[in-house]
């Protein structure tokens, strides 16, 4: 029974993109056009070297801002303020799971490789605003990324987190390694991934995976 596993668990930690709203709404789409665009003006390359960085940068080291903080000196706040300005209302509210979010007990809290103002905006849109104890951003992690290990430890310090009574909801497979190994129940968010031993439940409803831990 799905509930049973998750009786401990006193702090719900979920990730954003492509996991509070569905991969349909393609807003990642709109954020690598601009990601792509900011690293072409300010490395002073073409695009389709940009959209290889892009890439290569995020595969690497977790985050595009992550390459080029390490390989350029990049500012991340001017980069993270560009590729977020994107249109949100290409997502709706979701009072459903709004309401089996709200239902879950204890602590709720939101973790996201973005930024904290593209967050909240994120919530708006999807009708979640209100529903999280904190929203917490790369910058609170020092702009380091998921998956390091010293990020989450970052989040988890601030927040006064427990992980052996916490659970990590999350789209990318390699960012439930860390939650995994410091002892949280672990859900992956998306399309059915290559079996780990570091998942401990896949869903691709999050609303639906919800109803039956409540």
């Amino acid at each position: 029974m799905v509930a049973a596993s998750f009786k401990h668990v006193r702090t719900w930690v979920f990730d954003l993109d492509n996991t509070l709203y569905p991969p349909s709404a393609r807003l990642f789409d709109q954020i690598e056009v601009k990601m792509t665009d900011y690293v072409a003006k300010a490395l002073n390359v073409s695009t389709e070297v940009a959209d290889h960085l892009r890439d290569t940068y995020w595969k690497r080291y977790g985050t595009t801002l992550a390459g080029l903080m390490a390989e350029h000196s990049i500012d991340p706040d001017p980069y993270l303020e560009a590729v977020h300005d994107i249109d949100f209302s290409v997502l709706s509210p979701d009072p459903t799971l709004a309401a089996r979010i709200d239902a879950l007990p204890g602590r709720k809290v939101v973790y996201t490789n973005g930024a904290r103002p593209y967050a909240l905006k994120v919530l708006e849109a999807r009708g979640l605003t209100g529903l999280f104890d904190a929203v917490y951003g790369v910058e609170h992690a020092g702009y380091r990324p998921k998956p390091e290990q010293a990020a989450f430890e970052a989040i988890f310090a601030l927040d006064n987190l427990a992980p052996e009574f916490g659970a990590m909801f999350e789209d990318d497979v390699r960012n439930l390694a860390v939650p995994h190994a410091l002892g949280m129940r672990t859900v992956h968010v998306g399309p059915d991934p290559l079996p780990a031993p570091h998942i401990h439940h896949h869903t691709d409803d999050l609303s639906d995976f919800l109803s039956q831990v409540i």
